[in-house]
């Protein structure tokens, strides 16, 4: 029997990303959550398997050889998953090159931009007193974030899927772009766009990940004092920010 992957996961766009593919590949996982808004990201032994400190991670214990590996960074994850699994990545090279196109677009400007996006729509306004701080960065990120809408709704058009099939590189974008419309998008510019995230939402796969750590995220109604908190290990971190956060929960 295959031992289950460890997900050290939170229910964010990003760890919903890899709870997709596993749902999808019927790959045997268990989650291990880390709360980022608590700073549990800095707990040595997470920053052992991530080093950078941001969680999707696995570890595999039957990785390549028989022999145990830890994998970080969410696309190289959905990458070796989709190679251990022969699925949703395929084998040959001139469709493995379309799909690594679209998992990079998705991690060096999807994310990124919406990541921003959404830090100026929903965090800036309760941690910056200024609005007139905030305003630039929220037009800048929004206004990028629809320049890529736009970059997906044009190749939508040309097939179903980001990469032709459904593929690694769909499941790394859909989490973001399915709270566009909360990012300071509208659906009704992008319909190509609007059907792929309903035609994706009804895979019984999705909606087995999404329910995947329910139990772990509640909504709750924060103070402007503890949203501060929250934000002092969510952003702004140094070196030397994230050495003395280690030390103490060394």
């Amino acid at each position: 029997m295959t031992n289950p992957i460890e997900l050290y996961f939170w229910p964010t766009p990003n760890g919903w990303k890899i709870s997709i593919a596993l749902e999808e590949m019927g790959l045997p996982y268990e989650l291990k959550a880390v709360n980022i808004g608590k700073g549990e990201q800095f707990a040595p032994s997470f920053l052992a398997i991530s080093p950078n400190n941001r969680m999707p991670a696995i570890i595999d214990p039957d990785g390549p050889g028989g022999a145990p590996i830890s994998v970080f960074e969410s696309g190289a994850i959905l990458q070796y998953l989709g190679r251990k699994s022969g699925q949703f990545y395929p084998t040959d090279e001139r469709a493995r090159i379309k799909v690594d196109e679209w998992l990079i677009w998705q991690v060096a400007n999807l994310g990124p931009m919406a990541g921003q996006a959404s830090h100026f729509i929903n965090y800036a306004p309760k941690i910056v007193d200024d609005a007139a701080l905030i305003e630039y960065g929220r037009a800048r990120y929004v206004n990028e974030l629809n320049r890529l809408c736009g970059v997906a709704e044009r190749q939508l058009g040309e097939s179903e899927y980001l990469a032709g099939e459904y593929s690694i590189a769909d499941m790394a974008s859909w989490p973001w772009l399915r709270i566009a419309h909360k990012l300071g998008q509208g659906f009704d510019d992008f319909p190509k766009l609007k059907a792929w995230v309903d035609r994706i939402y009804e895979r019984p796969a999705v909606q087995r990940a999404l329910k995947a750590g329910d139990e772990l995220r509640q909504k709750q109604d924060l103070s402007k004092d503890q949203v501060r908190d929250m934000a002092k290990n969510l952003f702004g971190q140094t070196s030397a920010s994230v050495n003395a956060a280690k030390s103490n929960q060394s």
